[in-house]
């Protein structure tokens, strides 16, 4: 079954769920678009020693070392 929040953005769901907040099947949905598109992110393996440097330098600078 299709839930009746399919058709919305994840923007207009998650307002949605502020504006009515006792809707656990639009918070229920919202959950799971968020958690989809969390696990939809793909981040490349780095493939040679340039970009393992930039990527270890990225580290250190979010680290702040």
């Amino acid at each position: 079954m299709k839930s009746k929040f399919a058709n919305l953005t994840t923007t207009e769901l998650r307002q949605y769920v502020l504006d009515h907040n006792d809707d656990k099947e639009a918070f229920y949905s919202l959950i799971d678009c968020l958690q989809e598109a969390e696990s939809s992110q793909n981040f490349p393996c780095p493939n040679n020693q340039d970009n393992i440097k930039i990527i270890k330098q990225a580290i250190r600078e979010k680290l702040g070392k």
